[in-house]
């Protein structure tokens, strides 16, 4: 899509706009291989510096990122709604980038300097990430409704290019671990963790050549506020206040569970075998978080089948509830059936990915107007990730409580299916469903904001040609 003269905005065609979406997708996968890498990546670095590699340096390690994402999906989603999603596109990527060469290249005086120099570097990387879940999720949202072909499509659009990314980027960054330990004949040196990391810089380098040609959705362009404009904020909140309570403790109570139990999934597998090399204890760990990539899969692909909200409460987090407190009661007999485990374990994150994953994002996109979208979807994500980083300080810290390890597993698997089972009741009071169509809920909320006396006579950037003749289509 391009400007035509005289500031009218030229319609993409069907291509385009699933080209845009595309393009989300592959930055979102690129963010899901950079956060959960550190997950494999601290097993290498603690058998190579046991000294320096404290329970305390991995977690920092591990919420560096997980801060800096806060910090970016909150700066970012108020950026995007004011200044442009293309805008933020380029610094977020930027951001990225710098953290991920600063991580790969990390160095210092002694090993706890290099890996404070790495908390550091990751947490600047968190902050292009963070962005990217604000920018991506609501520019693939809205380029998902240029036209009717695309709109009837929109969530599994959206799904695959947000939770489905993500999650793939998850696996991927699994399944990099285990070639580059076995190249280096499954044991941990530096130049593991340095190839590991360095990878990540690959995708955005990519992805930041198409973001030249993207532009602006029809939909920005038709109700963003100015910026010269004073923000309705509160009239936003009085308005919006309970579906963005509900997206945000939903991302919250999400992010809680299946954060913490990704980064910890290559240190519950290697507990059931003390003489696990690193090789096998990372490619079990590897196998548990592939069952996730089925559930995003499946989900995406019936997103447009079922309405939103119930998959959260009829099929993903009521069946989390079960295999977690499956896990926690027969965590004993368990021990004696590895395989077992494994694959009960697959399937907790397969049903994580499945509902709650997947509409995580399509419920915050499509529950807030255009002018808001980037300040609610940021905000809501944020709350994830907040939920996340207390959720990866707290769920070692239940473990290490205990007097033995696998007393303290079970509880944190229990503890797991209880948060889920509140997660359905949260969802089911306080989402609604919304029309198919976003412009609905923009011309809602126009009509709100006058009502209220807000003047929108200047919304939107440019004029919008009539549909018909007299449009120009571009990429």
């Amino acid at each position: 899509m391009e400007t035509a003269p005289g500031d009218q905005i030229v319609r993409r065609t069907n291509a385009s706009s699933v080209i845009n979406v595309l393009v989300s997708g592959v930055a979102l996968f690129s963010d899901g291989y950079n956060i959960q890498i550190i997950g494999y990546m601290n097993v290498v670095l603690a058998d190579l510096y046991p000294h320096a590699q404290t329970t305390a340096m991995k977690t920092r390690l591990s919420n560096s990122a997980l801060v800096g994402e806060v910090v970016g999906m909150l700066l970012f989603g108020f950026y995007i709604d004011r200044w442009g999603r293309k805008l933020g596109m380029f610094a977020t990527t930027i951001l990225l980038v710098f953290g991920i060469i600063l991580a790969t290249a990390a160095h210092g005086k002694d090993p706890t300097g290099m890996l404070w120099m790495m908390v550091i570097a990751r947490g600047i990387a968190g902050v292009g990430a963070g962005g990217e879940y604000s920018v991506c999720a609501t520019q693939a949202t809205e380029a998902a409704d240029e036209n009717d072909f695309v709109r009837k499509h929109r969530g599994a659009l959206v799904a695959s290019a947000t939770n489905a990314s993500i999650v793939s980027g998850f696996v991927s960054s699994s399944i990099v671990s285990l070639i580059v330990i076995a190249a280096y004949g499954g044991r941990a040196t530096n130049g593991v963790w340095r190839i590991c990391f360095g990878i990540g810089i690959i995708l955005p380098l990519f992805v930041f050549y198409f973001r030249l040609k993207i532009v602006n959705s029809t939909q920005f362009h038709k109700h963003a506020i100015r910026r010269k404009t004073k923000f309705p904020i509160w009239l936003a909140l009085r308005r919006y206040w309970k579906p963005l309570l509900g997206c945000a403790g939903t991302w919250f109570l999400y992010d809680f569970i299946v954060y913490p139990f990704n980064l910890l999934a290559p240190t519950i597998v290697a507990g059931f075998g003390p003489s696990q090399t690193l090789l096998q204890s990372t490619g079990w760990s590897a196998l548990v978080n592939c069952f996730a990539l089925p559930g995003a899969i499946f989900g995406f692909r019936s997103a447009d089948r079922l309405p939103r909200a119930p998959p959260h409460v009829r099929t993903g987090f009521s069946l989390v509830a079960v295999f977690g407190f499956i896990i926690g009661g027969a965590m004993v007999p368990l021990r004696a059936t590895f395989p077992a485990f494994v694959v009960l374990f697959g399937l907790f994150q397969t049903f994580l990915a499945l509902g709650p994953g997947n509409c995580t994002f399509l419920v915050a996109t499509e529950s807030f107007p255009t002018p808001l979208r980037g300040h609610f979807l940021g905000f809501s994500a944020a709350m994830g990730k907040v939920g996340a980083a207390i959720g990866t300080q707290v769920f070692p810290a239940i473990v290490a409580s205990y007097p033995t390890v696998i007393k303290g597993q079970q509880v944190i698997f229990l503890i797991g299916a209880g948060i889920a089972v509140l997660s359905t009741v949260m969802l089911w009071v306080l989402i609604p469903d919304r029309e198919k169509q976003l412009e609905s809920e923009d011309a809602l909320f126009r009509q709100y904001l006058e009502d209220n006396g807000w003047d929108t006579s200047d919304m939107g950037m440019l004029q919008v040609p009539p549909s018909g003749k007299g449009e120009k289509v571009g990429g």
